[in-house]
């Protein structure tokens, strides 16, 4: 539970972090005003012709009494507005990281920046970038979906399906939420997505304090995007603590080599001596060991 408490300090303290810097809270609330235009516009449309959507769906009701008919493409419709409404809570971060990964990566950088500094930015072109993020999004959103169908199905069984299956879907979506939103700081730290996967589900219970109280904040929509810019700003500072960073002229004297001050895992290090020819204690006479050198002729001297 001390992790799982860790993890909604994480979610707190990003929020109180864009408090602090209300110019990036602003900034990084833009993608998410834009996916949430969007994604109302959208479900507009489906609830407007929800009803010409179920009669294409039921062809076979063409010729049933009007009563029934009614009743059966009446449920349709709700079921897909219901489908629908699921499916933008489980693409939305999707979509608004995709829109915002400039922004996000701006803001994401400046908290590594104020918390002690953090990797450089990786020399790839934007496009490269953008790719990379929508292939991983999109392997994110399938295994959600996958999980979401199984719950889904669950949610028919008596009792647990009331009880236990809606824990278990705040888990599964606060998991691959906090998986989303830790993917920048995690990608510039060198780790794939499997990687990255693999780290979180190490330290399992503070991912999910993080991302379940995420996901619980994110069921409002207007709290979705306010919330949205705490959010990266939270799974930065959470990917600072599973994978932390330390710069190159924060090392430590201990993993220099003792007698030369060079690192010990550099090229032609691991605690040897250096080499004839390299560095500036390199043997000036090694190109002619036994003509140049006077102290070979007499070691004494």
């Amino acid at each position: 539970m001390r992790d799982f408490g860790a993890g909604l300090r994480f979610l707190f303290s990003g929020q109180r972090w864009v408090a602090r810097h209300g110019r990036w809270w602003g900034f990084g609330m833009i993608p998410a005003l834009i996916a949430l235009v969007g994604y109302v516009v959208a479900l507009a449309v489906l609830i407007v012709y929800a009803g010409d959507l179920a009669a294409w769906a039921t062809p076979f009701a063409d010729g049933w009494s009007e009563p029934l008919r009614d009743a059966v493409r009446t449920v349709v419709a709700v079921l897909a507005v219901v489908a629908g409404g699921l499916l933008s809570m489980l693409t939305f971060t999707a979509a608004a990281l995709l829109i915002g990964e400039p922004f996000y990566e701006s803001l994401s950088a400046k908290v590594e920046e104020t918390e002690g500094g953090g990797p450089p930015e990786p020399d790839v072109p934007l496009w490269r970038q953008l790719w990379v993020a929508a292939r991983d999004s999109l392997a994110v959103l399938l295994r959600a979906a996958a999980f979401g169908i199984v719950l889904f199905l669950c949610g028919f069984i008596p009792v647990l399906g009331q009880t236990v299956v809606p824990v278990v879907a705040l888990c599964v979506s606060g998991f691959y939420l906090a998986v989303e939103l830790t993917g920048t700081p995690l990608q510039k730290r060198g780790l794939s997505q499997k990687q990255r996967l693999r780290l979180l589900r190490s330290r399992l219970p503070m991912t999910l304090g993080f991302g379940a109280g995420l996901a619980l904040l994110f069921l409002i929509p207007v709290v979705t995007v306010l919330a949205m810019p705490g959010g990266v700003a939270g799974a930065t500072l959470l990917a600072r603590e599973l994978s932390p960073y330390e710069p190159e002229e924060a090392r430590r004297p201990e993993d220099a080599d003792p007698d030369t001050g060079a690192d010990a895992d550099a090229e032609g290090g691991g605690g040897e001596l250096p080499r004839p020819g390299r560095g500036p204690y390199a043997d000036p006479y090694a190109a002619d060991p036994y003509g140049a050198n006077p102290y070979r002729a007499d070691p004494r001297a």
